[in-house]
């Protein structure tokens, strides 16, 4: 591999960062467009056009201020953007309890401009965020992860657990097609040369989606779609900006918590970034820049009615099975994202891809993620203390996400609000917050001495 694309600055030629760059597109797209067809689902599908056609120019928009920069905004890395899963429940909540579309992107634009201010002052909190913590929160991150990549081997996604009780799902052709790319991509890997090993997701996913076409594997809405989607088109609905009503009003509150709790996941990603692809920690201004990318982002999606935008954790994987670190990689793929929001067309015929195709690729990238935590916590060096640590955070982490997962399989739902208060619940959506926290805490008062003398 040319030692040229561990350099962030790196040019690589458009031959070979055209597919490198569709490769994080293809990694991220299906996440992308299914957090925009939840929340339509809550608010009338009659949005369901125009929601999903603003995520891609959202995520585009987004991801070109992440690697390119404005002024201090921007990471300047292969950080890829997209509309975020973490909003999804609280979002979908607030619509069926009377919030209107103008109300979650009012609430957006305010979420976003407060992470704008987090990412200001990171670099005075970073001392609490060492190399231990970040690891943590990298590893939380791909273990809250692989469950999706699995649901999607299996034919399902990243849907809700309701949404995964449909005819095939968990068929052995499903799995057959999963193990399949997966061998694919590995092949690729280690036999090929140069941008042909570089690019084996990529290759690895186009081959799957050819493969699945006489297997008929492909849902049959999704290639009606294909049929419907007009050649050009531009988003034809403004919905406008809500501040002062009752649930606006609650919905800025939940949205202000979430910022943080995106703010925990971004650094996690760009430190994944990093030791995965580069085998250091971020910088100062790295850290700055993306976190106020994440927020600038989101503020200017929400003026245009796109949903909050953070950085994606499976092209954290993609960066660190590749170990391609050239941010202009990623600019073309935003500049391919953008070109799928304007030609819808060519969104619904990547919309279409067979959920196990991509299910196989998201294993080994969500399962990298772990790795590039690993990484960081093995940095920081295996004490009897630093390991303390690193068990008791994603015991808790992990824990509670876990029991959240069940009593939601279960029918029972999220945790009641008279068991926590309802501002908390966002917090134990996924655990990371928690992992993080609890690791931030104990590093701080666990004192380095009493590591060597355990």
């Amino acid at each position: 591999m040319d030692e040229n694309l561990k350099n962030p600055d790196y040019r690589p030629p458009m031959r070979d960062a055209i597919p490198l760059g569709i490769q994080h597109v293809l990694a991220m797209f299906a996440g992308n467009i299914t957090v925009p067809l939840l929340i339509a689902l809550a608010a009338g599908p009659q949005y369901i056009t125009v929601l999903v056609q603003i995520a891609l120019l959202a995520a585009g928009v987004a991801t070109l201020i992440q690697t390119v920069g404005i002024g201090p905004v921007g990471s300047r890395l292969p950080i890829v953007q997209g509309t975020s899963f973490a909003y999804v429940g609280i979002l979908t909540g607030a619509i069926k309890g009377g919030a209107s579309l103008a109300a979650v992107f009012g609430a957006s634009l305010v979420g976003g401009l407060f992470q704008i201010l987090l990412g200001y002052f990171i670099p005075q909190i970073r001392k609490f965020i060492p190399g231990l913590v970040s690891g943590v929160v990298v590893m939380t991150i791909g273990f809250t992860l692989l469950p999706v990549g699995i649901k999607y081997s299996a034919g399902c996604g990243a849907y809700p657990a309701g949404f995964c009780k449909k005819a095939g799902f968990g068929d052995i052709g499903n799995w057959a097609m999963a193990l399949f790319v997966i061998l694919v991509i590995l092949l690729i890997r280690r036999f090929g040369k140069g941008i042909w090993s570089t690019a084996s997701v990529f290759i690895g996913i186009v081959i799957g989606y050819l493969v699945a076409i006489p297997f008929g594997m492909f849902n049959p809405g999704k290639v009606a779609n294909i049929a419907k989607a007009d050649w050009i088109g531009l988003p034809g609905q403004w919905f406008g900006l809500e501040f002062s009503t009752p649930a606006a009003l609650s919905l800025i509150g939940l949205m202000v918590i979430m910022a943080f709790i995106t703010t925990v996941e971004t650094v996690g990603d760009i430190s994944g970034v990093t030791a995965g692809g580069a085998d250091r920690e971020p910088t100062d201004k790295e850290l700055k820049g993306g976190i106020m990318a994440d927020g600038v982002g989101s503020a200017i999606v929400a003026l245009f009615g796109g949903l909050p935008n953070t950085s994606y954790s499976q092209n954290v994987g993609l960066v660190s099975f590749t170990r391609v670190m050239s941010r202009h990689v990623v600019t073309v793929g935003a500049v391919f994202l953008l070109i799928c929001g304007f030609i819808p067309k060519l969104a619904a015929v990547i919309g279409a891809m067979p959920e196990p195709v991509l299910g196989g690729a998201a294993v080994i990238m969500f399962g990298l993620i772990v790795s590039a935590g690993l990484k960081l916590v093995a940095r920081s060096g295996l004490s009897t203390r630093n390991m303390l640590i690193a068990a008791i955070s994603l015991g808790l982490g992990m824990g509670l996400w876990q029991v959240q997962q069940l009593a939601g399989a279960a029918g029972f739902g999220p945790l009641p609000a008279d068991v926590l208060p309802a501002w908390s619940l966002p917090l134990f959506v996924s655990g990371i917050v928690v992992a993080g926290v609890v690791a931030a805490v104990l590093n701080a008062v666990l004192p380095e001495e009493e590591a060597e003398g355990a």
